[in-house]
């Protein structure tokens, strides 16, 4: 396979500017550093090959997190149980519990009890802070189809939390997101 000259700089230049952003992607997805080791290899090696139709600028990062998000997914299809995942995100958020507030079990237990979709959609928008037209390119989807995605998460998180219509419109009334 042969690349057009300039290939190997815009790859570096790629790979250097979003490795971080694809890492803990994949980190906050996978169970072990080998899991993550794998997506990062997989989604990098799937650029290298691909360099022509990565898009320029900062929409390379979103093309990175489509391919990352579809190698997680050929992952998965072969784990016969996804339960590894929640265990993950527990272990994570119990790391980082030292330092973040305390009393957010809940919160754990009610993320991880939502379908895949939709911990995904707002995984996206929390975690990578990405806007709806942004999930909606990774998803593979419109913006207007990623937004209706996450405010249906959004609504099903707030349910899964307990929270009644009321407690959901202060919360949207003082600029704050579930």
């Amino acid at each position: 396979m042969t690349h057009p000259p300039g290939a190997r700089d815009r790859f570096e230049a790629i790979y250097n500017a979003h490795y971080p952003a694809i890492h803990q992607y994949a980190a906050r997805r996978t169970d072990s550093r080998e899991d993550t080791a794998d997506v990062m290899s997989e989604t990098f090696l799937t650029a290298w090959r691909r360099i022509a139709d990565v898009p320029e600028g900062e929409t390379a990062l979103l093309w990175l997190y489509g391919v990352a998000c579809r190698v997680l997914a050929n992952q998965r299809r072969g784990q016969s149980s996804r339960a590894g995942l929640a265990e993950r995100l527990r272990d994570e958020s119990s790391a980082t519990r030292a330092s973040g507030p305390d009393g957010l079990d809940h919160v754990r237990v009610a993320f991880d009890g939502l379908s895949a979709r939709d911990r995904e959609v707002l995984a996206l928008a929390c975690w990578e802070g990405l806007t709806g037209p942004e999930i909606g390119r990774v998803l593979g989807c419109t913006a207007t189809a990623a937004r209706i995605r996450l405010h249906r998460a959004r609504r099903r998180l707030a349910r899964a939390l307990g929270l009644t219509e009321e407690d959901q419109a202060i919360t949207e009334l003082r600029g704050e997101s579930l």
